[in-house]
């Protein structure tokens, strides 16, 4: 891992000439790298290097195009444990769900490797000749991406963009950085110049840039609803399309008649805790019906006891650190307040010292029995906290689940195909699992309803949000002469 990252323009890293910001390793504080922190020069640089990059990529053909995304993801594979270990660090979560983000991230360039040669237009006669509608790109792509998984997210914004013939300037957040800046070296060995950029730097500057610069001719966003409405202005002030994925409050809804509740406990346990709590599409609301919900609760709660606080990079954790101590304290301050509120503790609520990491902030499994009412049902809280709430009336229920203002997604647990399938087509999101939490196949659409973002991600329709829909239509000859007079 280098000392020191530039800003990647061009496949080089830049000469540093300002200031840095730190990379620090989420659990122990350790200093692991010196970032740039760049700002309007770098990235007015890196859009003039994917803007000249961009008719030499446009004019490859789709299989030139799916052949280095093939080699892109061969190439993360290649280097998946170590680029896991530095998120891992970097970020604070445990090295095993790291590497299947990287996995994810892997699936997703061979996934659009195969999209780019079958996105195709259509056509049809018309009388005396023929209609054509053909994709084109956009031209330069900016894209800037959050923390809590940099390998998905940088992988969901490069696999469409350049599979679909543009050139990406990637802005990554400040608090993880380093694997996508590492990602910018297997880039280099693999795509011509100025194809992907990657322009560290803060959001107010390296993104505020990125998002006014006026060479930028389409703007993808993942991150919190808040940032999500200054990148749609900053693309509503310039009219060019803007792609967001946000935030989630996602009913967990269990049926009495959902089977084996040691496997629904364990789903919904995972759904709640995956990623440290510390994801959008985290079941963060479970919805337990009245006639197992005392049994189910008792399971639950004996399961978040066993679960396993510890290091990111020990493969035995199965929690380990939120991504700051500001995250942390955010955590615990809701916490207080949905007690504050009425809600009852049931498991957890505390901070947890790990042995050698106790700079980082570890956070015990977190269950609240709570009404749909509160705040932390009601806003994402981005931490291992669960509310549990007691339903015994359908309606009421389904009103409640769909009672916030995200729209991302949604789980459900039943052996009745009925309850499943009515239950899925009334939820307001855009993702429904039943019976399996987090069920993310490749080529299934993800996006949100509401304020949970605009666009879909990580599927065949998502090359539609990188290019044009342009019309030609063609007449075998001119028509007879009739307008003058």
């Amino acid at each position: 891992m280098n000392v020191t990252y530039g800003a990647f323009i061009n496949n080089e890293f830049r000469p540093i000439k300002g200031e840095t910001f730190p990379a620090i390793d989420a659990g122990t504080g350790e200093h692991l790298a010196d970032i740039a922190r760049c700002g309007a020069e770098e990235i007015d640089d890196a859009v003039e290097a994917a803007r000249a990059a961009f008719p030499g990529w446009k004019a490859l053909s789709a299989e030139e195009r799916a052949a280095l995304l093939l080699k892109l993801a061969d190439a993360v594979e290649a280097n998946m444990r170590r680029l896991a270990l530095i998120d891992a660090r970097d970020i604070g979560r445990k090295v095993t769900e790291c590497a299947l983000d990287h996995q994810f991230a892997i699936n997703q360039y061979r996934y659009f490797a195969a999209s780019a040669i079958t996105h195709e237009g259509w056509g049809r006669p018309i009388p005396g000749g023929y209609l054509m509608a053909k994709r084109e790109p956009y031209g330069v792509c900016g894209a800037i991406i959050p923390w809590n998984v940099p390998a998905i997210m940088a992988a969901f914004k490069i696999a469409p963009a350049v599979a679909a013939g543009n050139t990406v300037v990637l802005k990554p957040d400040e608090h993880a950085s380093v694997s996508t800046l590492e990602l910018g070296k297997l880039i280099a060995e693999i795509f011509p110049p100025g194809v992907i950029n990657i322009v560290p730097g803060m959001g107010d500057e390296a993104g505020a840039a990125l998002t006014a610069h006026p060479r930028v001719a389409k703007l993808a966003f993942t991150g919190s609803g808040e940032v999500g409405r200054i990148v749609a202005v900053a693309g509503g002030q310039r009219l060019v399309p803007v792609s967001l994925e946000l935030g989630g409050k996602s009913p967990n809804i269990v049926f009495p008649d959902a089977g084996n509740l040691d496997a629904v406990v364990d789903n919904t346990s995972f759904a709640a805790m995956y990623c440290n709590g510390q994801s959008c599409l985290a079941g963060t609301r479970l919805f337990v019906h009245d006639d197992i919900y005392d049994t189910f609760v008792e399971k639950m709660v004996a399961g978040f006891q066993r679960i396993k606080v510890g290091p990111a990079t020990d493969e035995s954790t199965n929690l380990a650190g939120l991504v700051s101590e500001r995250q942390g304290k955010r955590v615990l301050g809701y916490i207080e307040k949905g007690v504050a509120e009425g809600a009852r503790l049931l498991t957890g609520g505390q901070r947890a010292t790990v042995p050698g990491h106790e700079y980082g902030y570890f956070i015990e499994p977190t269950m609240l029995e709570a009404t749909n009412d509160m705040t932390i049902a009601q806003e994402e809280i981005f931490g291992p906290v669960l509310s549990v709430i007691r339903w015994n009336d359908y309606e009421t229920m389904l009103r409640e689940a769909n009672d916030v203002r995200y729209g991302l997604a949604a789980g459900i647990y039943t052996s009745n195909l009925k309850n499943a399938m009515e239950t899925a087509d009334r939820l307001e999101a855009g993702n429904v699992w039943i019976n399996s939490y987090f069920n993310l196949a490749s080529g299934s659409p993800f996006g949100g309803f509401k304020e949970s973002g605009i666009g879909s991600e990580y599927c065949h329709e998502t090359l539609n949000m990188y290019t044009h829909l342009k019309a030609i239509t063609v007449q075998n000859e001119p028509s007879a002469a009739w307008f003058l007079p």
